[in-house]
């Protein structure tokens, strides 16, 4: 349920509001607006639903109380209507600008991601990905660095000026990762784990949570609701295909998915259409695709030499390539973007929440 306080309402009364929440053993979260405060209770409130309401609406302060609708509290358009802005050093997400992350799908050496970097930078991209530990469909496959593909990570950081994302893949490796890291990945293979969502979300560090395999929106946005739970506002979700009956791709690219979570969540979309194809020819199409739909941001995966990658070399474009995408990505970002502005799309197909 949502408890909006009063314009003006003080202190003393939001504080008496969140201790009858709480002794209700329920949790309050909340949303600071330019007028007033609006507080999210999260927690099973079963046949108490009525009572509590009744009670809270009924304490100093508060305007009103109404229920939300949807499973997914936190997460909610009800409970937060304006858009999640994230900003990671000198980049910003979900602030209607695109991101741009790109890089290796594995730090492999130290040569090859410093000039993947330099690459990414020199482009225009705002953010620099790379894989130190890798989850692999065989344990045969190349499993990431480690901790030696962290400090490259870092290196390159310094070196550029770009934040860096890269998957944890363990809870125990949380402080880790997060020690070298700027932004959290979660994988598709780990959407549902709960512990490693949990402790991501305490690191206090941006986290991206990729769609599972097979999840379904309201399963992810779920997960989701994990790492917000822990306190944590700065999550971004990212859509890079899901498992279907066809075979031609890698995975079927639900670039649906990005105007449906706009529409239900604050959060912000990121899609990754390397591996959602799995080929590196259609790449381009669908980066494009995806900013035509109103994502925040793109992730793809680049190398020096892909076809002498340690993983993922048939989806990974070369340096060339990238360089060619970015500038492109953006003029069609513009154009969307001039096309939110347009009565016509008043319902709101492009953006939510401005």
């Amino acid at each position: 349920m949502l408890v909006a306080m009063s314009v003006g309402a003080t202190e003393e009364e939001l504080e008496n509001v969140r201790s009858h929440i709480r002794g209700e053993g329920l949790t309050p979260h909340e949303s600071h607006g330019m007028e007033r405060v609006v507080i999210g209770v999260v927690g099973d409130v079963g046949a108490r639903k009525e009572r509590v309401m009744n009670k809270l609406s009924a304490l100093p302060g508060v305007a009103s109380v109404t229920p939300i609708s949807r499973p997914f509290k936190l997460a909610s358009r009800e409970f937060h209507p304006k858009d999640t802005i994230v900003r990671v050093g000198g980049a910003v997400i979900g602030d209607g600008n695109l991101s741009v992350m790109a890089g290796p799908c594995s730090v492999e050496t130290r040569e090859q991601l410093l000039t993947t970097a330099d690459a990414v930078k020199a482009a225009g991209g705002t953010i620099l990905r790379g894989g130190a530990f890798k989850p692999r469909t065989s344990p045969y496959s190349f499993q990431g660095l480690g901790e030696e593909g962290l400090v490259y990570l870092s290196e390159a950081r310094e070196r550029t000026g770009l934040p860096v994302i890269t998957e944890v893949m363990e809870s125990s490796d949380v402080d880790l990762v997060a020690k070298h890291a700027d932004i959290l990945q979660i994988g598709t293979r780990n959407m549902q784990n709960f512990p490693l969502l949990m402790a991501a979300g305490r690191a206090g560090k941006p986290v991206m949570l990729k769609r599972g395999l097979a999840g379904t929106i309201e399963e992810w946005l779920m997960s989701a609701e994990y790492i917000l739970s822990t306190g944590n506002p700065n999550v971004i979700l990212c859509e890079r295909g899901i498992r279907t009956f066809e075979t031609a791709t890698r995975n079927t690219f639900d670039l649906t998915a990005v105007p449906v979570l706009h529409h239900l969540t604050h959060l912000p979309v990121v899609a990754d259409p390397s591996h959602a194809t799995g080929k590196r020819w259609l790449v381009r199409p669908m980066a494009l695709a995806a900013v035509a739909t109103g994502a925040d941001g793109i992730m793809v995966e680049i190398h020096p030499n892909p076809d002498e990658a340690w993983s993922d070399g048939e989806q990974s474009l070369t340096l060339e390539m990238f360089a060619a995408l970015a500038p492109v990505l953006r003029q069609v970002h513009e154009l969307v973007s001039g096309l939110g502005q347009d009565p016509a799309m008043a319902a709101g197909i492009y953006r939510r929440g401005r």
